[in-house]
């Protein structure tokens, strides 16, 4: 198909990147996002070597490289904190490394500049009210007043899309997993050269994100779903490291700021029936979100990005587009949702526990292969 005009609702990860994929391929392209400022908060992001060779894809390597910091192996530790395996991670790319940790806002600064530099529109502040596929063309009504007529509608707003609920009223609905992540932000350790991953009731991570940053997070138990204040959070927080091994311990001291910590309950869904109806079609966590125990939550939506505009290039039809796209997605996608979800239920004892090592070995396995 050609000279599509299409519309992205959502302007993170998978919304930029779907932008930056569909622009290469000559369509126009606008993007909504509801959030005024246009933010994201600023801890960081690890992304395995799938979602570097998609950088290249979309040729943005070197900008994200230069964003972030690369490292080449995942190290695993018993929770009183001694080493019980180092597992290098698979490289894509020649000369480059096999694993990125980057800051979530300068993530967002490399794919929110390279979006505007491609010429898609990007307007903030904006939701869609109303969306109304007539087989031919999909007419849709903003917040702001104005409307618009696209051939193409993509929600990639999210876990909590408002596209898939005005779709797929019936569609499954993302579930609570009984587990939370904490995050905060640390002067990085002069010798972290590998993500760092802490097993236990209370998981903990390391991740490097600049030559100068890490961050932790922190996975805790949280049967109830508790909504903590704003204040006190730190408290909370170094309040749930108590029992952890001696390094996690020496760091807590510094974990002061409220506003700094980044907590969220976990929680994941699989859409199992199709991602579209009629021209309009999901991508990322509004359709396959994911628990971030495997670290593949935003490299998914990422692969979903370039795969649909793949095919939207190549199809004679959306419908024939769309289709292809879920059968190249869908088993994927839902091997990180159920896998990262047994992860979790593993640790809260809700399952058999999961080897993380060999997880993780079997995940840069899976990921590896071409999409």
């Amino acid at each position: 198909m050609q000279s599509l005009k299409i519309l992205v609702i959502g302007g993170g990860i998978g919304g930029l990147t779907a932008a930056i994929a569909l622009r290469h391929k000559g369509f126009a392209v606008e993007v909504i996002e509801r959030d005024p400022s246009w933010s994201v908060y600023g801890v960081g992001i690890i992304q395995q070597a799938n979602v570097l060779r998609a950088m290249k894809a979309l040729g943005l390597l070197d900008d994200y490289l230069g964003a972030g910091v690369g490292f080449d192996a995942v190290e695993i530790f018993r929770p009183d904190g001694v080493k019980v395996a180092r597992v290098p991670a698979p490289r894509l790319l020649d000369g480059y490394p096999a694993n990125v940790g980057i800051g979530r806002r300068a993530l967002h600064k490399v794919l929110g500049d390279r979006t505007i530099a491609e010429g898609a529109e990007v307007r903030l502040g904006i939701t869609a009210e109303t969306i109304v596929d007539d087989g031919e063309q999909v007419a849709v009504t903003f917040s702001d007043g104005s409307s618009g007529i696209y051939d193409v509608v993509i929600g990639a707003d999210g876990v909590y899309s408002h596209t898939r609920e005005t779709l797929f009223p019936d569609a499954e609905r993302p579930a609570f997993t009984g587990q939370a992540v904490w995050r905060y932000n640390f002067p990085r350790f002069a010798d972290l050269d590998a993500l760092q991953v802490y097993n236990g009731p209370t998981g903990v991570g390391f991740v490097p994100i600049s030559e100068d940053l890490m961050y932790m997070y922190v996975t805790t138990p949280e049967p109830d779903n508790p909504r903590y204040p704003r204040e006190g959070l730190a408290a909370t927080m170094r309040g749930k490291l108590a029992t952890c091994a001696p390094a996690i311990q020496a760091l807590t001291e510094q974990i002061t700021d409220d506003d700094a910590v980044v907590y969220r309950p976990l929680e994941g869904m699989l859409m199992e029936g199709p991602w579209h109806r009629g021209r309009v079609v999901l991508l990322g966590d509004a359709v396959h979100a994911t628990t971030p125990h495997l670290g593949q939550g935003a490299g998914m939506a990422i692969e979903d990005s370039l795969v649909l505009a793949e095919e939207l290039a190549r199809a004679d039809t959306a419908e024939d587009a769309f289709t292809a796209y879920r059968a190249r997605r869908f088993d994927r996608c839902a091997y990180i949702v159920r896998q990262s979800l047994a992860i979790c239920h593993g640790q809260l004892g809700k399952g058999p526990p999961v080897d993380n090592a060999k997880a993780t070995a079997e995940m840069f396995a899976v990921t590896a292969q071409p999409i």
